[in-house]
């Protein structure tokens, strides 16, 4: 996954997003506008995690989310 589409389709992302890490906001995600280092860190924020694990946990949706 291209994180420069990504963040030129954040809308059409965000959904999934949202599905794959319901603790974010819709507040947060449009604020983020995409940008992978910030999900990275809003991900270690609301659960817990460490920043290995957040790039891990993006790193398998970018896996899933290939299409």
């Amino acid at each position: 996954m291209n994180w420069d589409i990504v963040e030129g389709n954040w809308k059409q992302f965000k959904g999934k997003v949202k599905v794959q890490w319901g603790k974010l906001t819709d507040d947060q995600l449009d604020k983020m506008s995409g940008t992978r280092d910030e999900l990275a860190g809003r991900i270690q924020e609301a659960y817990g995690v460490s920043k290995d694990e957040a790039e891990a946990q993006i790193k398998r949706f970018e896996d899933q989310n290939r299409d």
